[in-house]
C-alpha cells in the first residue's frame, strides 16, 4: 500500500478525499495543513490553527502544520513536500474537485517534489459527493460563508439533508461551495476515533466573509 499525505484545510472535500484513499490503495499517513506565519491561523479557510490539529488528534493522525507568509506559499508547500519524501511518502491527496488553475498549481508542485498526485474528487458531481460525505457518516459545520451570498445565520449548521435542501434555494451557490461561498469543519465520521465537540462560537466578519470564531472546543467519544 502506498502511504501519502493528504493536504488539510478540515474541511468536507480534503476528508472525504482521504476516505476514498483508503479505498484505492493509498495509505494516508500525515496530514498537510498550510498556516499563517504565526501559526496562529489556517491558511485555507482562516479557522483557528488549533481546532485543525484537535481534527488530528481526534483521528490520530500526525499533522504538519508549515508556516507560511502569502509570498512564500508555494516555496514553503513544496518543502513540506520535500521533507515528505524523505519520510517515504510517495504522493499527496487533494480533495479539488474542479477548480482548473489549482490542479496546475498541485501538478506544479508535486512535479518538482518529485510526489505523485492524487484527486480522487476530480470533476464529479458535486450534489453526488456532499450525499456521499452525509451517507458516509461524516458530521461538519459551517464554519466560514461568503458575505454578500450566504449571512452569518448559516454559521454552525451542520452538513445535513435539512442544510442541503435550503443552500438548493439560494441562487448561484455550488452544493460543495466551490467558489468560496462556505467552508466546513468535519468534526466526526469514520475517519475519527473521537469527535470534536464545540462548546463555545461566536460569529465574526472579516474582509468580506462571516467566521465562526470557535472559542472552546474539546474531544468526546464517538
Amino acid at each position: 500500500m502506498k502511504q501519502v499525505f493528504a493536504s488539510w484545510s478540515g474541511g468536507k472535500d480534503g476528508c472525504l478525499a482521504a476516505y476514498r484513499a483508503g479505498g484505492r490503495g493509498l495509505e494516508v499517513r500525515y496530514l498537510l495543513n498550510m498556516v499563517s506565519e504565526d501559526g496562529q491561523r489556517s491558511r485555507s479557510h482562516g479557522l483557528d490553527a488549533r481546532w485543525i490539529r484537535l481534527q488530528a488528534e481526534g483521528m490520530g493522525m500526525p499533522i504538519l502544520q508549515q508556516r507560511t507568509t502569502d509570498a512564500g506559499y508555494e516555496t514553503e508547500f513544496t518543502k513540506a513536500l520535500a521533507g515528505f519524501r524523505e519520510m517515504g511518502i510517495s504522493g499527496g491527496v487533494f480533495g479539488d474537485i474542479d477548480f482548473e488553475e489549482h490542479r496546475t498549481w498541485i501538478s506544479r508542485v508535486c512535479a518538482t517534489a518529485e510526489m505523485g498526485m492524487h484527486l480522487p474528487l476530480w470533476q464529479e458531481d458535486q450534489s453526488s459527493l456532499v450525499a456521499e460525505f452525509i451517507r458516509s457518516g461524516f458530521e461538519a459545520v459551517v464554519v466560514t460563508t461568503k458575505a454578500d451570498t450566504l449571512g452569518k445565520e448559516w454559521l454552525g449548521r451542520r452538513l445535513d439533508g435539512d442544510f442541503v435542501a435550503d443552500l438548493a434555494k439560494v441562487p448561484g451557490v455550488t452544493p460543495c461551495g466551490e467558489a468560496g461561498e462556505y467552508h466546513t469543519l468535519v468534526v466526526n465520521g469514520p475517519l475519527f476515533k473521537r469527535r470534536i465537540e464545540i462548546l463555545d462560537a461566536s460569529p465574526v466578519e472579516r474582509d468580506g466573509y462571516w467566521f465562526l470564531d470557535i472559542k472552546r472546543a474539546e474531544l468526546r467519544a464517538r
